[in-house]
C-alpha cells in the first residue's frame, strides 16, 4: 500500500477509472456482439443496433478507452459488414425537410465612440 498522501489519491482515482472503463468496454463488446449477430436477420433492427454499436464505439474512444484510430478502424469494418449484408445506412438531417435557408451574416458592431481628454497643463 503507498505511504505518501498523492500515491493514495492516485489509487483511488485509479478505481474508479478502471470501473468506469470496464463500464465503457463491456457496453461496447454487448452492442457490437448483438449488431453482429442479428445482422443477417431483421434489417431495421440491424441498422439500429448498428447505430448503437458505432455510438458505443465513438463513446469509448472520447474516454480514452481505445485509441482514436483504432474506433474508427472498427467503425469502418460495421459500416462495410452492415453494406454487405445489405442493410440501407440513412443519414440523419439529409432530408429535403430538414434544411433551412442560409442565415444572412449580421454586420460587425461598431466601436462605441471614445472621449478624447484634452491634457491640462
Amino acid at each position: 500500500m503507498p505511504i505518501i498522501k498523492s500515491a493514495k489519491k492516485r489509487v483511488r482515482v485509479t478505481r474508479k477509472a478502471t470501473v468506469r472503463n470496464a463500464k465503457t468496454r463491456r457496453n461496447l463488446r454487448s452492442a457490437v456482439k448483438s449488431f453482429q449477430k442479428i445482422l443477417a436477420g431483421d434489417k431495421k433492427k440491424a441498422l439500429e443496433l448498428q447505430r448503437k454499436a458505432q455510438s458505443e464505439l465513438g463513446k469509448a474512444g472520447k474516454k480514452h478507452v481505445l485509441h482514436k484510430n483504432k474506433v474508427a478502424r472498427k467503425q469502418r469494418q460495421l459500416a462495410h459488414a452492415a453494406k454487405a449484408a445489405g442493410i440501407k445506412i440513412e443519414k440523419k438531417g439529409t432530408s429535403a425537410a430538414n434544411k433551412t435557408a442560409p442565415v444572412a451574416k449580421k454586420p460587425a458592431a461598431k466601436k462605441p465612440a471614445t472621449k478624447k481628454t484634452s491634457a491640462k497643463k
